[in-house]
């Protein structure tokens, strides 16, 4: 592969793109129903880098003409006040998408608070129900990092079908749910996490590759076969930007398409929450 023929994967810019024609899709909304769409985000303690990350949900509802309810709870908050509150949410019906901010403080159990979240406002994807439900190919909001990579991969006319797609890492919102929307678009998929023996030996047979593991460049470029699709879902923040889960310095000679670090797959995570916020209040219209 020469560098030229190497697809640069840009989440940003089909971010701005969608962006747009949710915009329109919000107006129409608003116009039908005199409501705003609103997504409530739920942040507990006070994490800086979550706190980051829900102004940053809130900047890109602003963005599209939607509104966001910020609930901030102390970090001694116990799983009954974060479950009452969820409930509260749940029972709103100007409240169309929650989003409740991992990680929560350790006292509280955060699956049995992802799980209290009603499926029709799980637009985040992270409850146990919706997930089973993607999994059956049953209508759900898939989670919005895995779900932000295939709408990515099929943008730019990926092929999905009889591929070998490795997915290294296993985590409740990444990893396995990646790997069940790929198996789904018929590839056929192998899990790789921090156990797995000979990891280069699988990462070298994978069509496409998906990193997810969290750890900075844990995956080498030289593991990579020609032409393979090459997907990095991590972000380490170094002194000169950042650094994902891939090395992928001199990628663009090897890949036949891989997204960049930063701007690949960032964009599109926050992008489907909103999208699925969307698709929500639509479907609380009809």
């Amino acid at each position: 592969m020469t560098e030229a023929t190497a697809i640069r994967l840009d989440g940003r810019a089909l971010a701005k793109e969608i962006e747009t024609d949710l915009s329109q899709r919000v107006a129409a909304l608003i116009e039908k129903t005199g409501r705003t769409p609103i997504l409530a985000t739920i942040l507990v303690g006070d994490d800086p880098a979550s706190a980051t990350y829900v102004r940053m949900k809130g900047n890109a509802c602003k963005r599209v003409g939607m509104e966001s309810i910020k609930v901030e709870m102390p970090a001694s908050t116990t799983t009954e006040e974060l479950l009452a509150k969820i409930d509260e949410l749940n029972n709103n019906p100007d409240v169309h998408g929650i989003l409740l901010q991992h990680p929560v403080p350790e006292q509280i159990d955060e699956r049995a608070c992802f799980d209290a979240i009603d499926l029709a406002k799980d637009v985040d994807g992270v409850t146990s129900l919706g997930f089973g439900r993607m999994s059956m190919g049953e209508p759900a909001y898939g989670s919005c990092t895995p779900q932000g990579i295939m709408y990515l991969l099929e943008h730019n006319g990926i092929e999905f079908a009889g591929k070998n797609a490795v997915v290294v890492g296993r985590s409740a919102i990444l990893g396995k749910p990646m790997a069940q929307m790929l198996l789904n678009a018929n590839c056929t998929v192998t899990t790789c996490h921090s156990r797995t023996k000979d990891l280069a030996e699988h990462v070298g047979r994978a069509d496409i590759i998906v990193g997810a593991v969290g750890v900075p460049e844990l995956i080498k470029k030289d593991w990579i076969k020609p032409g393979a699709i090459v997907v990095d879902a991590g972000f380490h923040p170094t002194d000169d930007g950042g650094v994902g889960d891939i090395e992928l310095k001199g990628i663009e000679s090897i890949a036949a398409a891989y997204t960049p670090v930063p701007g690949g797959v960032g964009p599109m995570t926050i992008n489907t929450l909103i999208r699925q916020t969307v698709e929500a209040a639509e479907k609380a219209a009809r």
